[in-house]
């Protein structure tokens, strides 16, 4: 598919997701290569989190088609569901409308030895909501004032947060948009909400430049992801995840494979079944 170009003015404006055009894309070799080096990390990672009963909540922020959901399929790729656990919670329902804002999610916390992927969380409220009229002004101010005292509490408590916000370009956003709209598979990630973000690009822009300079904290920092190269960007968090967390390797000890039993008397091979699944590939 051909790219969409903005004028060079107009790029310089997007901020610190316009890559150069001088970087080409990583090699898909390249990047899977490199992706196995970290998934093996995140393995000893989670051992560690069983090990020492760590709690561990990530916050996966960003515009719309900048790959929070792929960036977290990677990091859950080979790691168990019990210790990893993807939220993403959808709109609330009614009861949920009745109850403290925060406690959805609140509810979705790790216990010891988990690891909570938030892929989008709180700071709904200061982004969707508050570009398209979902929650009040009062709301929203109240929302902004009291979310850093919340994060200091919940570092207080001994829980490592880590909050990623992962930054698309304007031109690289409409290009996934409409690959999505060309391929069926991807059909079901699009919605109005999404693709109305196209329209409201600025609205977008001043509302998460006012989420960051709120709630950006020397105790809770906003990381920065650039994410047009979506391999890179990939990798680029996961690296500084693991970076930001002092896990340790922890000795496992690992099963033999022991002999099998004799097969007794009369015992065949196979399964008697009447029904296979026929075998076209």
């Amino acid at each position: 598919m051909k790219r969409q170009k903005l004028p060079k003015s107009e790029r310089a404006e997007l901020g610190v997701a316009v890559s150069s055009d001088i970087q080409k894309r990583m090699k898909r070799k390249k990047f899977e290569s490199e992706l196995r080096k970290l998934q093996v990390e995140l393995v000893r990672l989670q051992t560690w989190a069983k090990e020492t009963g760590a709690r561990i909540i990530v916050v996966f922020e960003g515009r719309d088609t900048a790959g929070k959901g792929g960036v977290i399929s990677r990091i859950t790729q080979r790691v168990s569901p019990r210790v990893f656990r993807h939220i993403a919670l959808p709109a609330p329902t009614e009861r949920e409308k009745s109850q403290l804002y925060i406690q959805r999610y609140v509810a979705q916390f790790p216990a010891a030895g988990e690891i909570v992927l938030f892929d989008r969380s709180w700071y709904n409220r200061a982004g969707v909501e508050r570009v398209m009229g979902f929650c009040t002004d009062d709301e929203y101010e109240r929302f902004m004032r009291l979310v850093p005292s919340f994060e200091q509490e919940i570092v207080d408590n001994g829980i490592i947060l880590l909050k990623y916000f992962l930054d698309v370009s304007r031109d690289e956003q409409r290009r996934r948009f409409a690959d999505r709209i060309e391929d069926p598979m991807k059909h079901w990630k699009l919605s109005p909400m999404d693709t109305e973000s196209v329209r409201r690009w600025w609205d977008y822009t001043l509302a998460y430049q006012d989420m960051l300079r709120t709630t950006d904290t020397p105790a809770n920092p906003w990381f920065i992801v650039p994410s047009d190269d979506k391999r890179r960007a990939r990798l680029n968090l996961i690296d500084h995840m693991l970076k930001q967390i002092p896990y340790k390797k922890i000795k496992v000890d690992l099963p033999k494979v022991p002999k099998a039993e004799p097969r007794p008397k009369g015992a065949e091979d196979g399964l008697p079944v009447a029904h296979i699944v026929p075998a076209r590939y």
